[in-house]
């Protein structure tokens, strides 16, 4: 009996919309450490009957292997021109060639490996790592990968095959196969064109030639040693469908075992080019002995819908790129096609082979990290609303829609962002909730409460409507920061816990700068140390740190007059983070909405006086106050509108907001600036 996609535990974390019981993943939203892609350990051993032939075996780590998230769905054993499994569909990623085709996204060789290893964590089943004969970097690059990732073997097996493209000629296929042939699994991809229109004016070619080429080309790979061969017939979308039955029949006597079905122009509609699928696989003589693939152009919009289509008609292997790059309007897009078929392959694919409950074993925790190292690497960005992968895929503006998610979020998500390995954690309210000119009640005051700030029903109405009024003019969404400055600006409301009560400094050219500093706390203890450093502020910072225990990264510090004159009013600025290496696991860690990469939280805080050394404790204090707050928040022990908290709840991650007693007093080290 085969597996569902729920007790083949390949990790997804999908809400539960189907009624179908096999379908029914939960909602449990597991967030592993990091989505960015697992360290592997490597050892050799050899693999090949050939001696001096070797290959490395990947292994997650021990986390990894306990995350479901990083568990890879078990694929049928690879045989070139067939598949155990007729539901099987395998993946060929093009990226790396079709992709690498779009104008400006050139990649160097070290670049294409970096892409080719992350394919292969993703678990596609064919990298077409380039196109061998364009260029000397070309062949290079192909060869290096096929020579490395081709034999970098998982534990469960797992090796990619590498493929190299060529024209239909015995040069193109030649080098082809010298590039890929130190792959465990190496193949060579032959193509020529068969419609009207490139037979005529591109090839100026007869029908009968554009046979004997394709045959002859075949041949000619097989008799190289290559067992695994794919055949195109380029623009096969605008070809006769007859005429196609007569090529493909001839290369498949000559020894072919996989036929790639190209709509190469984007021309064709979903149902079209599903029935020119169904209509070779039915009538083009041995079609039972290989593999049928597609490959679809965007030219239309419709390069993922086409490639559905066509495994819904039969094909086993669908041609993809991450992101959809390609020539043109691209290609169709991997991560699409993975997730549709993650989502609706067991239920919607019911016209072909097998029992149509259709499945891949590429894991979609690396999607993420994959898309945007092609972005990074080929500088080409993704739309914002791009499916799966866009900026905007998972968050949410409208005041209806974020009210949904906060109350359940399957009611706007078909998937969570953490199933492609996009780790939301808590930002944004864990669903993504963009606050802005169309968020609604809910929303706003859901996220207030999360920041530790209750107002009641009047005050939350006014700020609602300056919130309102702001965002009108504002682009893009609030930002925390920016809420809370609101809430301070409106009502005064923050969070205190300690409060700077005395400031004295000494300093001049002819001594060492000493601050001594004066503060209480939350359990109304006034407490009080002198430092010294390189200059009266960072005296002073020391002499904080000291009293409440903790150790801090200075980002920014800035200092300007209100008004002119030797008694203006002097406003500090400041930002800072903890210093991890510092405070062990006090920390600020927050995730990036858009692209789940961690990243340390920045604190800022505002201080004015007219003594400049006072203002500067002040914002330095402040900035101090927001991040022992966002961390107990964290901790669940938000603060209300007043900022009171009871001495008992200022522990954060094992360290006392209440600070250190005298008799406990730790040495703070390291300046955060030079001099002030």
């Amino acid at each position: 009996m085969k597996l569902s996609l729920a007790s083949a535990a390949i990790g997804l974390q999908l809400y539960t919309l189907s009624s179908n019981p096999s379908f029914a993943l939960g909602f449990t939203r597991t967030t592993p450490a990091s989505f960015v892609s697992p360290k592997l350990t490597t050892t050799t051993t050899t693999l090949h009957s050939t001696p001096g032939e070797s290959s490395s075996i990947l292994h997650l780590t021990d986390d990894q292997k306990a995350s479901p998230l990083y568990l890879r769905r078990p694929r049928p054993i690879y045989t070139p021109g067939s598949i155990p499994d007729p539901d099987y569909v395998r993946i060929f990623d093009t990226t790396l060639r079709d992709g690498e085709q779009s104008p400006g996204a050139t990649l160097t060789s070290s670049e294409k490996l970096d892409i080719a290893r992350q394919l292969a964590k993703l678990g596609v089943d064919i990298i077409e790592a380039g196109f061998p004969i364009a260029s000397p970097d070309d062949f290079a690059a192909v060869k290096q990968i096929g020579d490395l990732v081709g034999n970098e073997i998982w534990e469960d097996g797992y090796v990619p095959v590498i493929c190299g493209l060529s024209r239909a000629n015995e040069k193109d296929i030649l080098r082809a196969w010298e590039a890929v042939k130190g792959a465990k699994l190496p193949r060579v991809h032959t193509f020529i064109a068969t419609s009207k229109i490139h037979m005529e004016t591109k090839l100026m070619k007869t029908p009968a030639q554009i046979i004997e080429i394709a045959t002859n080309a075949v041949l000619y790979a097989k008799s190289l040693g290559c067992d695994d061969i794919e055949f195109s017939p380029e623009d096969a979308g605008r070809s006769d469908p007859e005429f196609l039955y007569e090529v493909l029949d001839a290369v498949i006597k000559a020894g072919a075992t996989t036929l790639n079905i190209p709509d190469t122009t984007g021309w064709n509609m979903p149902w079209e080019f599903g029935g020119l699928i169904r209509q070779l696989r039915e009538n083009t003589p041995g079609a039972e002995n290989v593999i049928f693939s597609t490959h679809c152009q965007n030219d239309l919009g419709l390069a993922t819908a086409n490639s559905l289509a066509g495994a819904n008609a039969g094909a086993r292997q669908l041609e993809c790129t991450i992101n959809g790059i390609g020539e043109r309007a691209g290609n169709a897009s991997l991560e699409e096609i993975v997730m549709a078929l993650a989502l609706k392959g067991d239920t919607h694919f019911r016209d072909g082979p097998g029992t149509g409950r259709l499945f891949t074993s590429v894991n979609p925790v690396y999607i993420t990290p994959t898309s945007k190292m092609v972005v990074e690497y080929t500088g080409m960005k993704c739309q914002p609303h791009k499916a799966i992968v866009g900026a905007n895929a998972f968050q949410h503006e409208s005041g209806i829609h974020q009210d949904g998610m906060i109350k359940n979020k399957g009611t706007y998500e078909i998937m969570t962002p953490e199933s492609i390995g996009l780790m939301r954690g808590d930002s944004q309210s864990g669903a993504g909730i963009v606050l802005g000119k169309h968020s609604g009640r809910n929303a706003v005051s859901t996220r207030l409460r999360e920041l530790g700030y209750t107002l009641d029903t009047d005050k939350f109405n006014a700020f609602f409507g300056r919130f309102k009024e702001i965002a009108e003019k504002k682009k893009g969404g609030f930002e925390d920061e920016e809420l809370e400055a609101l809430v301070t600006d409106q009502y005064g409301v923050h969070n205190t816990y300690w409060e700077v009560t005395g400031v004295q400094v000494t300093t001049g050219t002819a001594g060492i700068p000493t601050a001594t500093v004066t503060m209480v706390g939350p359990d109304g203890v006034e407490r009080y140390t002198a430092k010294t450093g390189t200059g009266p502020v960072d005296a002073v910072y020391k002499a904080i740190d000291e009293i409440i225990g903790v150790n801090v990264d200075l980002l920014t510090y800035s200092m300007d007059a209100v008004n002119a004159g030797i008694d203006a009013l002097a406003i500090a600025r400041v930002s800072l983070s903890p210093a991890p290496s510092k405070m062990g696991d006090f920390s600020s860690i927050s995730i990036d909405p858009n692209y789940g990469q961690k990243k340390e939280r920045a604190f800022s805080g505002s201080g004015s006086c007219t003594d400049i050394i006072v203002s500067s404790a002040r914002a330095y204090t402040s900035a101090l106050n927001k991040m022992l707050s966002w961390n107990n928040i964290r901790r669940g022990d938000g603060a209300n509108a007043s900022g009171s908290k009871t001495p008992e709840s200022m522990s954060v991650n094992g360290v006392s907001a209440m600070g250190n007693k005298p008799q406990e007093m730790i040495i703070a080290s390291g300046s955060k600036i030079t001099e002030i």
